[in-house]
C-alpha cells in the first residue's frame, strides 16, 4: 500500500540505501517542507520499504508545472519486488490528477532501466554527482485529465 508520509519517516531508507549509512541528519533536503511538496512510503504490511520524495520544481529546459522527484529508494531486502514500482505509479497518478505536465529525476545509471520501464526517458547525457556517482536526468510526460483553469 502507498500513502502519504513524514519527511522524517523517509529518512532510515534515505540513509541506507542513498548515503550509505550516513547520518539521518545529514540525509534531509532542502525541499523536505516546501510547500507542494509530497512524501509517499510504500509499505509491506505494517513495514516501510520505499520512499519517495516530489516537490514542485521545473526543469530548466522543460517549461513549467513540473515537478523533481528525490529521494527514490528501497529497501534492498524488497528491490525487484515491485514496491517502488507502485509509488512511482501513485506519485504519477497524484500530479496527473493535480495537472502536473511532467515529473523528472537525476536518476543514478543503475536505476535508469528502472524509470524506462516506467515511461521515462533520459534527457541528459551521463553525469557525475560528487560522492553519490553516475546519474542521468529523467523525465516523463504527464497526460493532463483536466483543465482546472477554464
Amino acid at each position: 500500500m502507498v500513502k502519504y508520509i513524514s519527511a522524517e519517516q523517509t529518512l532510515p531508507l534515505r540513509s541506507l540505501v542513498l548515503r550509505n549509512g550516513m547520518p539521518e541528519a545529514q540525509c534531509v533536503f532542502p525541499q523536505d517542507h516546501m510547500e507542494g511538496g509530497l512524501h509517499l512510503g510504500c509499505f509491506a504490511g505494517d513495514q516501510l520499504v520505499s520512499v519517495a520524495t516530489i516537490f514542485p520544481e521545473d526543469h530548466p529546459e522543460h517549461g513549467p508545472h513540473g515537478f523533481r522527484l528525490r529521494g527514490m529508494a528501497s529497501d534492498p531486502a524488497f528491490a525487484g519486488k515491485g514496491y517502488g514500482a507502485k509509488l512511482i505509479n501513485f506519485a504519477i497518478d497524484e500530479l496527473t490528477s493535480a495537472n502536473a505536465a511532467y515529473i523528472w529525476c537525476n536518476a543514478r545509471s543503475a536505476a535508469a532501466a528502472f524509470y524506462t520501464k516506467l515511461g521515462f526517458t533520459m534527457i541528459s547525457e551521463e553525469f557525475e554527482i560528487p560522492g553519490i556517482g553516475p546519474h542521468f536526468n529523467m523525465i516523463r510526460l504527464l497526460a493532463v485529465k483536466n483543465n482546472k483553469l477554464s
